[in-house]
């Protein structure tokens, strides 16, 4: 099964609120989201690697959901969309020499943020619960950029809602054990 069939067959098994089939509509259509990489070089930087990461974030925040706390749809919807901001984000470009060499570079027509911009494009077509905004809003966690500026955002949402940090942790895991092959 390949990443995108992983993907929608997890997104149609958990996410059943009003909105999800015209955002995935969305998806397919108008964005690259299906083929895009996840970073320009530093985790599953191919074609369709941003898929792959979502679902790998979805395998990991599963493994800590306790007691039906948070809801599965809710851990569906953090991982499999907490990155949608990386759609029709990254451009391939060849550079010239010997072979077919390309590499990634971002170039971000809507620079609103990270997380911030996830939780935007997401909203557009469905209402997320709170705790859902702010896990998506702050899921990279000490290298979000207004962290790094001082804010104590990401340490408040923490506090009120455990699935903050669990994505961030799960995306953690995911970038720097499965998707390295350590796991």
């Amino acid at each position: 099964m390949t990443g995108e069939e992983q993907f929608k067959e997890l997104y149609r098994r958990y996410i059943h609120r009003e909105g999800t089939e015209e955002l995935l509509e969305w998806m397919e259509r108008e964005t690259d989201f299906f083929t895009a990489p996840a970073s320009t070089k530093h985790h599953l930087a191919y074609p369709g690697g941003l898929v792959e990461h979502s679902v790998n974030v979805f395998r990991e925040l599963r493994k800590v959901v306790i007691d039906n706390e948070p809801t599965m749809e809710a851990v569906a919807i953090c991982a499999l969309l907490h990155d949608l901001c990386k759609a029709n984000t990254y451009v391939r470009e060849h550079h010239a020499g010997p072979g077919e060499v390309y590499s990634y570079v971002k170039k971000d027509s809507f620079p609103m943020g990270h997380g911030e911009k996830s939780v935007y494009l997401i909203a557009r077509f469905m209402k997320l619960e709170d705790e859902e905004a702010l896990a998506i809003r702050w899921h990279m966690g000490a290298w979000d950029d207004a962290v790094r500026g001082g804010s104590h955002g990401l340490n408040e949402a923490m506090k009120l809602h455990r699935i903050v940090y669990e994505l961030h942790a799960a995306d953690m895991r995911a970038t720097h054990i499965v998707e390295a092959g350590m796991a």
